[in-house]
């Protein structure tokens, strides 16, 4: 790609991820390139569909969370290592207003510019369950598709005025939920030093 073609497809992005920040993933196309000052056609030159817009834009955010998940998987505890990358996960997908409908959606549509990348990243999440699991510290009936859910309805609160402010209280309920008895004894243990 030539380097203003590049300059320009990257100042796209970077409007785009403001307006999407702002007004959540149903922005207009329209209103995007506006900003961008650029004609629509132009946007849907570089960009032909809101699925790969979406899908430039979140691809880094992707490959980060599954680097994150492939680190983790080698250090830490396998709860501590769980819930380490569903908070970063939940906070990833906070950021992003109305990402996660998309991303549920996207892992059933092959045919989805966000398919790979969203299935990539379950995998990552579910590595890490399953290795909690075989350790005893995760609850065995849930999966990798329960847990992508949780992530969906834990960020749904966060878009949510009224339960924002209980996002992270709820987030905790929630991870003490997918962990076991023996799992939260060791992640109390490990925060009061013992």
């Amino acid at each position: 790609m030539r380097a203003d073609a590049r300059k320009n497809r990257d100042h796209l992005l970077a409007v785009a991820g403001a307006a999407i920040t702002e007004q959540g993933v149903d922005v207009s196309l329209r209103d995007i390139a506006r900003r961008a000052g650029v004609g629509l056609a132009t946007l849907l030159r570089h960009f032909p569909t809101r699925e790969a817009l979406l899908e430039a834009l979140l691809h880094t955010s992707f490959d980060e969370l599954t680097a994150k998940a492939d680190e983790l998987e080698t250090s830490g505890s396998p709860e501590d290592a769980l819930v380490s990358w569903l908070r970063d996960c939940v906070a990833w997908t906070t950021e992003y207003r109305g990402v996660t409908v998309l991303m549920a959606a996207a892992i059933e549509d092959t045919e989805s510019a966000l398919h790979a990348s969203c299935v990539t990243l379950r995998a990552a999440g579910t590595r890490l369950l399953t290795r909690a699991q075989a350790a005893g510290s995760a609850r065995t009936d849930i999966d990798g598709t329960d847990l992508f859910a949780l992530i969906a309805a834990l960020a749904w609160l966060g878009d949510q005025p009224s339960l924002a402010p209980r996002a992270g209280h709820l987030f905790d309920v929630v991870a003490s939920a997918i962990l076991t008895s023996e799992g939260l004894d060791r992640r109390t243990d490990v925060s009061h030093g013992r």
